[in-house]
């Protein structure tokens, strides 16, 4: 794809915008003297840079690129899968937020260790790391789209995408190995502005360039059902339905924001629970309000394209951005891309490094190390899953799906067994580490095979019809199954325990 509509002002504005990013980030992390204020900012951030940090990394890069290719191809139907998130962070605001402030944690997966028992936090701890590397990986591959439009001119093209990945990667690891979780919130406030503000310019150059505006482009939507919000088809099969939205969206939310590191230890930086309540309820609202800006701008492209097929979604937005964006705010709006993408790398590798160090490290470290040792340790673990990160990446192959679509399956087919863990500890009394641990592995097994049913029957036709009746499962309704599955599994499990004094609920 072209890049003719990048100039050298758009290119110092984005190196000039990284740069200044990654020394902030620096900068605000200068002076961190213990692993608990580099994973959790000594719960000292603002409720309201907690709520923009959240919405930050949820949606940065993948609303930006994927999010408006959805509209493009399809409808408004996505925003139905954000009224179930806003439904599950209620949920969790009510539900697990006041176990988590129950004691000192710096992991989600400590409340599953006082529940059930350190193999059970162990288990779920790395879940969420292989989750984390899978799907960020996938995010990051995403980002590296706008990166390899700027930098193709100068790049032989066969290096473009690694090369794109590795700016990447380098610039975030930079601010995230200094500044820790302070770094990563407050840069997370400022990227979330500008890339906002980016959506915005989009708006009005779209219906500046379209003859007739945005009346225009609605009535055209509105009459080939791009507008369309609701669909009451009862199936699984589609993603976008009503029931899959606020059900299957809401199970995904309450995982993604309640039992998910990256999201928790957010959170745990609020100071108290009323304050993290808020911070959390408030991101659902913002959260659809983005998701709506970004699907009305796909709208308005389609128009602004008049319909033209794109081999890859992801691509339709970048390629508006770098053509038809004048100069200046081209590089403002691409360096926006990249500063909101590195937030949620960020958020990534810190969340990996603190599952690393308080799940795995420290409960098989025989003498627990000084505060100085700790951090220097906890640095380690980010440069580490940093470079897994990279590399996984830079092994992703695209073959056309929105990759905001791939990056929510990938993360739904563990999301059941971890939530399913925690309602097994709330809700049954008798249920112990074995049913936890014997129902998370069915869980996930089972998801396992779900989410990859397709490639399976490719791999294995001999197996393909046993498989085809769940091969049309749509995403959403993912997390739910896998809740439900290991939640009646530990159930079951528990019934064949003996009752043992003194376990508590969760």
């Amino acid at each position: 794809m072209s890049a003719s509509g990048f100039t050298l002002l758009d290119g110092i504005i984005v190196v000039l915008y990284l740069a200044g990013t990654t020394w902030l980030g620096v900068w605000l992390g200068r002076g961190e003297q213990s692993a608990r204020s580099y994973f959790v900012a000594n719960d000292s951030v603002p409720w309201w840079a907690v709520l923009f940090s959240v919405v930050a990394t949820e949606t940065s890069a993948l609303t930006f690129i994927s999010i408006p290719g959805l509209a493009y191809i399809g409808n408004l139907g996505f925003l139905q899968v954000a009224m179930g998130y806003m439904v599950g962070r209620v949920i969790v605001a009510y539900v697990l937020l006041p176990k988590y402030y129950e004691g000192e944690l710096v992991t989600a997966y400590a409340l599953l260790e006082k529940r059930f028992g350190s193999s059970t936090r162990r288990f779920a701890s790395i879940t969420f790391m292989v989750t984390r590397i899978f799907g960020d990986s996938v995010r990051l591959f995403a980002t590296a789209i706008p990166v390899a439009l700027l930098i193709g001119p100068l790049v032989p093209a066969q290096y473009v995408g690694p090369a794109s990945i590795l700016i990447l990667g380098a610039c975030t690891v930079v601010y995230t190995y200094h500044g820790g979780m302070k770094a990563v919130i407050w840069t997370d406030v400022m990227q979330i502005g500008v890339y906002m503000g980016g959506g915005i310019a989009a708006l009005v150059i779209v219906g500046n360039d379209v003859i007739g505006g945005w009346t225009q482009i609605f009535t055209d939507a509105s009459a080939r059902d791009q507008l369309k919000l609701f669909d009451l088809y009862t199936g699984f099969d589609r993603p976008h339905t009503l029931w899959a939205g606020l059900i299957g969206g809401a199970f995904l939310s309450m995982a993604s924001h309640g039992v998910d590191q990256m999201m928790v230890q957010r959170l745990f930086a609020s100071g108290n629970l009323k304050l993290a309540q808020r911070a959390l309820i408030g991101s659902g609202f913002v959260v659809f309000t983005q998701f709506a800006m970004f699907l009305i701008i796909g709208v308005g492209l389609f128009a602004f394209y008049k319909g033209e097929t794109f081999p890859r979604p992801d691509a339709i937005f970048p390629r508006f951005i770098v053509e038809a964006m004048p100069p200046g705010l081209t590089g403002v709006v691409i360096a926006a891309v990249l500063a909101a993408a590195m937030s949620t790398i960020s958020s990534s590798i810190n969340s990996l490094a603190a599952a690393s160090v308080h799940d795995l490290y420290l409960p098989l470290t025989k003498r627990k190390p000084d505060d100085a040792a700790l951090l220097l340790t906890s640095k380690r673990f980010t440069l580490f899953w940093a470079a897994v990160l990279v590399g996984g990446a830079l092994l992703y192959r695209n073959e056309g799906t929105p990759v905001v679509t791939i990056a929510l399956s990938i993360a739904s087919f563990t999301y059941g067994g971890l939530l399913g863990a925690f309602f097994l500890g709330m809700r049954v009394k008798r249920a112990r580490q074995r049913d936890a641990l014997i129902g998370m592995t069915v869980g996930i097994s089972v998801m396992s095979v779900v989410v990859f049913a397709t490639p399976l029957s490719n791999w294995f036709p001999a197996i393909a019809p046993t498989l085809e009746p769940i091969r049309g499962i749509a995403w959403p309704w993912f997390v739910l199954i896998g809740t439900t599955l290991t939640f009646a599994t530990g159930l079951l499990s528990s019934r064949f325990s003996p009752a043992v004094s003194g376990d508590a609920s969760a």
